[in-house]
């Protein structure tokens, strides 16, 4: 007796499998009758600026610089959020100022909005004062980043900035986020 409702338990599941098997795709194409919105969570695009924030007032120099980051980020075909890790990383550098040789408070041979250095691969010097260039740098080395587009900002800059203050990025990112905003579109 056990094998016979064994043997019609397991008809019924595979007469249920088959069914569900053939019914399924034509199931799939249906037009509900009383379909109603599903409620999603929508992630918002930037993530929050994390720890304390930091802010400069900009003068007409580093307000130019920003829109050549920009600028440069644009014709490189890459989203806004690249331009606010390459403008944090300028703040958090030279504070958007494009520096040349500072002599005795120069960090090795670092030069321009990002400190590269021609002695690392950046660039010539000449090159790396360019902002478009070394912005053009920067972004490069961002896109090499694995994932960069959903990593916190200080780790996306720290990874091609290699810095020895890697969590100092983090501070800028409102400010960057900000001038993006204000820029971006103009």
């Amino acid at each position: 007796m056990n094998t016979i409702i064994r043997k019609s338990m397991l008809s019924v599941a595979g007469l249920a499998f088959a069914g569900g098997v053939f019914a399924g795709p034509i199931a799939a194409h249906a037009n509900p009758v009383d379909a109603k919105p599903v409620a999603m969570a929508v992630q918002s695009a930037a993530p929050k600026p994390q720890g304390d924030q930091s802010h400069i007032t900009l003068n007409d120099e580093q307000t130019a610089n920003v829109k050549a980051i920009i600028a440069a980020t644009k014709k490189a075909g890459l989203p806004e959020r690249a331009a606010v890790i390459s403008i944090a990383t300028s703040l958090q550098e030279s504070k958007l100022e494009n520096l040349g040789h500072l002599g005795d408070m120069n960090d090795h041979d670092s030069l321009g909005l990002f400190q590269q250095r021609p002695s690392s691969g950046w660039g010539t010097p000449e090159q790396i004062t360019d902002p478009a260039y070394s912005t053009t740098a920067f972004l490069k080395g961002l896109k090499q980043v694995d994932g960069w587009q959903d990593m916190p900002l200080t780790d996306a800059a720290q990874t091609v900035q290699v810095s020895a203050y890697p969590d100092a990025y983090a501070q800028w990112e409102q400010q960057a986020t900000d001038l993006v905003g204000q820029h971006w579109n103009s």
